[in-house]
């Protein structure tokens, strides 16, 4: 199979190449990350590199069993490095060697060695590894395939609605597009092996959690509320099987896992007059809808709207942006997207035909006291619009801009 060129990551590492400075890529599994590593393995071997100056180690690969002891790893690294020439090192899914942090520290000392680690699970940056390479790592935020970059894996870019809705639904996981153009039925089959691989390795293994029961109607819970304004209570209130002693705390992990497991997303409410985040009524939205359709059943299209502001989140999340709900007053905004040196506030419907709907995806925009640019993203096939300076535009124009 052809590999998916990742050129907004891929550029990230190349300006980043022979820096000190540690490269660690995070995201789900099965998002593209050991594929990343290759890609850019190859861009090395085609600027010259020896073979023998890269090293790479899968630590999801029994192969390398024995290098999950920190100190064996450690030697073997050692050994590895080419005397006066730099050696790159790419550890993958290195939240598997215990006290990794300490290996990698050592590593970087070396000024001989350039340093690349990925995880799928935010333990990997936790306070701990942060505290020790403070300074020292960019973290890449690497998340499954673009509309983008899905359509660049099809030689055909006719009919883009319908591959858009292909999209959603056979999910944004690389993998599953060749397993797409083999037969869509094994992509179910697909994505049950991730569902259950991040569960049970990066959620109860690593949390302790012995209830999957609960753990799995959670994690419905949130993926049939994408978008809705929610709360722990909130959610708590809606399990079944749960200790009403300490429902709250419970579920309250639970989510803390499914968040560190990169399998949700937590966006906090930024009240925009009182330039101040709020601490309830939070959303959550997830990594994939092709994911939230193998959870909750195929007909879960009811919910379209909110569908539409999953991947205009993730999207934002893509070109570097943090992201909040914007409160003002009693109204809201879909999204605030705050970059290095900009602001873009977003307003999200599937359409706005209908005047009465256009107006009120208008009006919160129009009570925004700054010039920063607004934009409302619709399925609506419609040249760009301008009203008054808010922008309508097609947001599959926009995905693929």
């Amino acid at each position: 199979m052809e590999r998916i060129q990742r050129e907004d990551y891929m550029s990230i590492l190349k300006n980043f190449k022979d820096k000190q400075i540690i490269k660690v890529i995070t995201g789900i599994r099965r998002c593209g990350k050991s594929t990343l590593l290759e890609l850019f393995q190859d861009y090395l071997r085609h600027s010259g590199v020896e073979e023998n100056q890269i090293v790479y180690i899968n630590f999801e690969n029994a192969d390398y069993e024995d290098l999950l002891d920190r100190k064996k790893l450690y030697e073997y690294l050692k050994s590895k490095l080419v005397n006066n020439k730099k050696t790159y090192i790419f550890l993958d899914e290195i939240q598997n060697v215990f006290e990794f942090e300490k290996t990698v520290d050592s590593l970087f000392i070396n000024k001989n060695v350039d340093l690349y680690i990925t995880g799928s699970n935010a333990y990997l940056l936790s306070s701990e590894l942060a505290t020790l390479l403070t300074g020292r790592y960019i973290e890449i935020k690497m998340l499954p395939l673009s509309f983008k970059e899905y359509l660049s894996a099809f030689e055909d870019k006719t009919d883009i609605t319908r591959k858009y809705r292909n999209y959603l639904q056979y999910s944004s996981f690389p993998q599953a597009i060749e397993l797409y153009k083999i037969n869509p039925n094994n992509i179910d089959l697909f994505l049950d092996g991730i569902y259950n691989t991040i569960l049970f390795k990066d959620v109860m293994r690593r949390r302790g959690i012995t209830d999957k029961l609960v753990l799995e109607r959670v994690t419905k819970f949130i993926y049939d509320n994408i978008g809705n304004r929610s709360s722990i209570k909130k959610i708590s209130d809606n399990i079944e099987g749960l200790s009403k002693n300490n429902s709250y705390n419970t579920v309250a992990s639970y989510v803390d896992a499914l968040i560190d497991s990169y399998m949700v997303y937590k966006v906090n409410r930024y009240d925009i007059k009182g330039k101040d985040l709020l601490k309830t009524q939070e959303k959550y939205y997830v990594i994939d809808i092709g994911l939230r359709y193998h959870i909750l059943g195929k007909n879960t299209d009811r919910d379209m709207g909110h569908i539409l502001e999953n991947i205009v989140y993730l999207e934002l999340l893509r070109r570097g942006y943090n992201v909040y709900i914007g409160k003002l007053d009693e109204m809201e905004i879909d999204f605030i997207a705050q970059g290095y040196n900009d602001t873009v506030y977003y307003q999200v419907a599937l359409t706005t035909r209908d005047t009465n709907t256009l107006q009120r995806e208008l009006f919160p925009l129009r009570k925004i006291n700054d010039n920063y640019p607004k934009i409302i993203l619709t399925m609506d096939d419609d040249p760009i619009a301008d009203f008054e300076g808010i922008k309508k535009i097609n947001v599959i124009d926009w995905l693929l801009e």
